[in-house]
């Protein structure tokens, strides 16, 4: 064996390691980039959570809603509930939850314990609508204009630092937008 083929590992872990560091200098991952931006939501017809009757697309529009995929069996939707609430209660802001791949009954007893920010619940039980969104998992969130138009996608938790940083100046927006 040559001398110059003991050096062919060392070379290809440097080739990595430099591929690697790239990822590392990525920005922020919450900010997956979305086709979906400035786009209509998509057209659904589910079942709404607790209640006798089917949502559609046309239930997201008429103001600005924030539309939050959630689920009982993920700990960041746990986490990000009471700064939703928060938000619901304190800004008035229209929330819309996507119950996704969840059990119904564990769903309505988990927002029976800790409270409900939602307006209306929408079950997306075998994903599908998730699938449309381009879903990752939970909690994402959407923010629609009043025409149902998809100004922000979040993935991962909203918590009170994006709520004041990124989402809030927009509601602000697209509320006065839809003043004037």
């Amino acid at each position: 064996m040559s001398r110059l083929q003991l050096f062919i590992p060392l070379v290809l872990f440097g080739v990595i390691a430099v591929f690697l560091y790239q990822g590392f200098l990525l920005d922020d991952p919450h900010k997956l980039p979305s086709a979906l931006i400035d786009r209509a939501f998509p057209e659904f017809r589910l079942p709404a959570l607790g209640e006798d009757r089917e949502l559609t697309r046309a239930d997201l529009t008429g103001e600005v809603t924030l539309v939050n995929v959630w689920a009982t069996w993920c700990p960041t939707c746990a986490a990000e509930h009471d700064v939703l609430k928060d938000i619901a209660g304190e800004h008035g802001l229209r929330i819309v939850g996507i119950n996704y791949k969840d059990d119904v009954a564990k769903a309505m007893r988990w927002l029976a314990q800790l409270g409900d920010p939602y307006v209306l619940n929408v079950v997306d039980a075998d994903g599908r609508l998730g699938i449309d969104l381009g879903v990752y998992g939970a909690p994402e969130s959407f923010l629609l204009d009043a025409e149902g138009i998809i100004r922000y996608k979040r993935v991962g938790e909203v918590n009170a630092f994006i709520w004041a940083s990124e989402i809030e100046p927009l509601v602000e927006q697209l509320t006065s937008e839809g003043e004037g």
